[in-house]
């Protein structure tokens, strides 16, 4: 992840007043009332929601995958069907989907909950598809340094569905591919068979 932003101090929580009145204020720019009862605990629920969706600016994802094994197992392994909600950086509007990784181990492997945390920690911030993609693909690759890695991402987007084209049901799959699933189109599509996209 080179050129990536530190914001450990730009966390939600280490800003909630401030968050607070800037949500505040965008309710009064959209025209309503915020002393009405409805939206007087608005700003404080914001708040504590954009703690957990952008809690991915607290932590390292290279770091999650933490305690790694020496295995000699050198065949595929799939991790498949992780569900994830991100925020489009473009709209800050939802998308969310599932995330499928495959990787051939070199000699060590990672828990496979943590496959689900690096998701998390990726995907808990503003991002964007194509991103969060690669980012899977190029951490596997640096911490575990398998024969090879490959990552598919479905992705259903609300700033698509529910507003511009306004085309719901949607979705856009990308890829990552690394090493020898490079190499082996055979491999590619064992992978794509077993995760059935």
């Amino acid at each position: 992840m080179a050129g990536a932003k530190d914001y450990s101090n730009l966390q939600v929580g280490h800003n909630r007043e401030k968050v607070e009145h800037h949500v505040r204020e965008i309710l009064k720019l959209i025209g309503e009332d915020v002393e009405r009862e409805g939206l007087l605990e608005t700003p404080a629920r914001v708040t504590r929601m954009y703690e957990e969706i952008f809690a991915g600016y607290a932590v390292d994802p290279k770091d999650v995958l933490g305690v790694t094994f020496d295995e000699q197992h050198e065949e595929l392994v799939i991790v498949k069907d992780i569900v994830y909600y991100s925020q489009c950086e473009h709209h800050m509007a939802p998308f969310f989907g599932k995330v499928h990784i495959g990787y051939i181990p070199s000699g060590k492997i990672a828990g496979l909950s943590k496959f689900a945390r690096l998701v998390e920690a990726i995907s808990r911030r503003l991002q964007v598809q194509e991103r969060i993609t690669t980012q899977i693909a190029d951490i596997l690759e640096e911490v575990l340094d398998p024969h090879g890695v490959m990552v598919v991402v479905e992705g259903e987007h609300l700033c698509m569905c529910a507003r511009g084209v306004k085309k719901p049901g949607s979705k856009t799959v990308t890829s990552a591919v690394r090493g020898q699933f490079r190499q082996n189109p055979a491999l590619r599509s064992e992978f794509l068979d077993l995760i059935k996209i």
